[in-house]
């Protein structure tokens, strides 16, 4: 389970428990920072905290702050800024040079728009969404701090914000973030400006492993732990299955002829080849190559996928070059892993790589940011 899974059950408990909730999203920052735009912590009137902002110098300030400040349950907006001196002298001591601001809310299950039940929409139903969150404005802008935009896949908005000249920016807008990354946008109006997060949700990753031997258990393990939506298949149709994988994934007892008529693939989807079995692998491959799957992984040696490549060519069955850049085998990256746990690492490290569009090299040898900036003021939109 990640971290925005655990924050949604939490809030769902919270409810059942007669708790009262907020929820503080890291919103925008500047310079050298431990968390992202988009981290979050949900907090209740009990004391529990899910998540974290920070590097756990954050966390409780902003829980103390929320106790104090948040009677009237209007949203606010906090800034902690690392880049002075005295930063030291108030305790904090991040030392990350950087500039942090924090939107504090609470959450109302009947409020509309609701973020939460639409990221748990997005979730349950496996598609992206967007949501853009008004921080800051300044000016004549019919908004207030807190006011949002969700936008579905097909189109369809819900918002609370009341000016139509904002409403239209980022209607047009975050149509050109569907399949980008989040960011902060400064948005120029007729009658003054606002500072908005976009944020794309992402749908958990879906991970099909083929092969069901002990070697695939720490995979489904670390795929729980980063909350991937996880799919298990053995190809031996062994009932016994099923009491190796007691985590929250659907195992699939099948045979290769009929595996296509079982599973789901779509370019979100990763995949993971380890039946030990050479027919079934052959198999696999054949299904898996000309499907839209965003990452093939193989286990075993090179020259071993390099015949089962040579035996579907036999069969008619060429791969394309485009087929092959999404083909990965050797399975995982160089860390020199032998044991079952240490190549489960190594593979899950890869798929996370190329989930990023990163190399997996050293961080020591990068030059430049390790983040991507995100780029405040980049779209300066006027209607």
């Amino acid at each position: 389970m990640n971290e925005l899974q655990a924050i949604l059950e939490g809030f769902e408990s919270s409810q059942k428990s007669g708790e009262i909730a907020f929820l503080a999203t890291v919103v925008k920052t500047q310079g050298s920072t431990y968390r992202r735009p988009g981290a979050k912590m949900l907090m209740t009137n009990t004391g529990r905290m899910i998540g974290t902002i920070s590097a756990g110098c954050l966390e409780n300030d902003v829980f103390e702050y929320t106790q104090q400040q948040m009677s009237d349950g209007k949203p606010i907006l906090v800034t902690y800024d690392h880049t002075a001196s005295e930063d030291i002298l108030w305790g904090f001591g991040l030392g990350c040079n950087g500039i942090v601001q924090v939107l504090i809310e609470r959450l109302e299950r009947e409020s509309t728009p609701n973020a939460i039940a639409f990221t748990q929409e997005c979730f349950n139903k496996k598609h992206l969404g967007i949501i853009a969150t008004v921080f800051a404005f300044e000016g004549e802008v019919d908004v207030k701090l807190g006011s949002r935009l969700l936008l579905y896949p097909n189109g369809k908005i819900i918002t609370d914000i009341k000016d139509p000249n904002l409403i239209q920016s980022l209607s047009a807008d975050t149509q050109a973030f569907v399949n980008q990354k989040s960011r902060v946008n400064n948005y120029q109006l007729p009658l003054g400006s606002a500072e908005v997060f976009i944020e794309v949700i992402q749908p958990p990753t879906p991970l099909i492993i083929f092969g069901a031997g002990y070697d695939a258990v720490p995979i489904a393990q670390f795929a729980q732990a980063l909350g991937w939506d996880l799919t298990v298949v053995d190809c031996r149709a062994n009932e016994t299955t099923r009491a190796r994988f007691p985590l929250p994934c659907d195992v699939i007892l099948s045979h290769r002829e009929i595996i296509h008529k079982q599973i789901f693939i779509d370019v979100q989807t990763i995949a993971i080849v380890m039946t030990h079995n050479y027919l079934d692998d052959l198999e696999i491959l054949k299904m898996m190559l000309p499907s839209p799957a965003r990452y093939i992984g193989v286990l075993g040696p090179k020259h071993r996928t390099e015949r089962l490549l040579q035996d579907l060519s036999i069969k008619g069955i060429v791969s394309t070059s485009e087929q092959l850049n999404r083909l990965y085998s050797p399975v995982g990256i160089d860390i020199g892993a032998e044991t079952p746990e240490e190549i489960a690492i190594a593979i899950i490290a890869e798929i996370q790589a190329v989930l990023k569009n990163r190399n997996s090299n050293f961080l020591k040898n990068r030059n430049q940011p390790i983040h991507q900036s995100y780029q405040e003021n980049f779209m300066l939109l006027t209607t």
